[in-house]
């Protein structure tokens, strides 16, 4: 009797416990469900953008005679900068969102390469010279708004698409000059430029050159959850349609036969076309907290353009044969829902 009431009591205490598990299961998968079904209304993040990038830009004046085709190619690079950046996300309905994000960085490195080519005998290098870029900055702008379209099975993650437009501004300050190459004949009609290894203007400004992008984008983004700590998320966009708008002060071209006006000295509007992409890893700090890194490229390419020579006199027109905007590196950050 003894052992029979043994048996009674462990198979009551087995099915107390088989029924207790399945309750704490049950809630637990209720909590899941709550949790998934109550998505945050708000996401805000703070981070920044270590990158490098350059500019590039081209013409083509070869209709005045002992010109080359490129006629000047101008090419900013090396620029490294940390850009700091905000994001904040809003929920309007549990479908749509609407997104804002700004980055500023000061500039501070990188080299200007100036050449100009003739004709005279063939396309040939007149004039090479680098200068230092100092300064100045750059900032961005995106505002969009989209739409969850899938959830992933499990509570894996999910998919949206956005729209929405893009404002992108760079400026370059390039100080000093240094003569690398120089042939006369290949312009002949121009003043020589100067010997080879001539270092001059130590310090003084040469060249501002400031950049805007505009740009409408259309994209994706999506996060996938390898643990309950651990996702994968990226996001990629097209730009179909981007206006550039660029000018230079050459502030040593003040008089003589290249002179030119001073704000601007050199104008030039295209349009084209880009695209942007994110890829990085997302891990749960706290039930809110997330830290994000990961790495970012944007690139903006001229299609077609004019390009407007100020003179001190009159202003000439000219095909833009070039116009590239690069931007890529390592991004971190935190973000914070509720």
């Amino acid at each position: 009797m003894i052992g029979l009431s043994r048996q009674v009591l462990v198979v009551g205490l087995c099915g107390w416990l088989v029924f207790i598990g399945q309750a704490i299961g049950a809630e637990e998968t209720a909590a899941q469900e709550s949790t998934s079904e109550s998505r945050p209304k708000f996401d805000v993040a703070i981070g920044t953008w270590i990158s490098t990038g350059d500019t590039r830009w081209a013409h083509n004046a070869s209709s005045v005679p002992g010109l080359g085709n490129p006629t000047s190619k101008l090419t900013y690079k090396d620029v490294g900068t940390s850009v700091i950046e905000l994001t904040a996300k809003a929920w309007l309905t549990p479908r749509w969102f609407g997104r804002f994000n700004v980055g500023y960085a000061g500039i501070g490195g990188g080299r200007l390469t100036d050449d100009d080519y003739g004709s005279s005998g063939g396309q040939r290098l007149f004039s090479r010279t680098t200068s230092d870029l100092s300064g100045d900055s750059l900032w961005y702008l995106n505002v969009d708004s989209g739409f969850r379209i899938a959830e992933y099975p499990n509570h894996r993650g999910w998919l949206e698409v956005f729209g929405g437009y893009q404002f992108w501004h760079t400026k370059y300050e390039a100080t000093g000059l240094n003569q690398v190459a120089c042939d006369p004949s290949a312009i002949p009609s121009l003043p020589s430029c100067a010997p080879v290894g001539t270092i001059s203007n130590q310090g003084q400004t040469v060249i501002t050159n400031t950049t805007n992008w505009h740009s409408i984008r259309v994209g994706a983004s999506t996060e996938y959850r390898l643990t309950r700590r651990f996702s994968l998320v990226g996001t990629a966009a097209l730009i179909p349609l981007s206006i550039v708008d660029n000018k230079d002060i050459h502030h040593l071209r003040t008089s003589g036969p290249t002179g030119l006006q001073q704000d601007p000295s050199i104008s030039m509007l295209g349009w084209g076309v880009g695209a942007d992409a994110d890829v990085g890893l997302r891990l749960r700090l706290l039930e809110s907290l997330f830290l994000n890194v990961g790495y970012r490229v944007w690139w903006n390419h001229a299609v077609d353009g004019v390009v407007t020579f100020h003179g001190l006199t009159a202003s000439s027109e000219y095909p833009l044969t070039q116009f590239d905007s690069l931007r890529h590196g390592l991004t971190a950050g935190l973000n914070f829902t509720f």
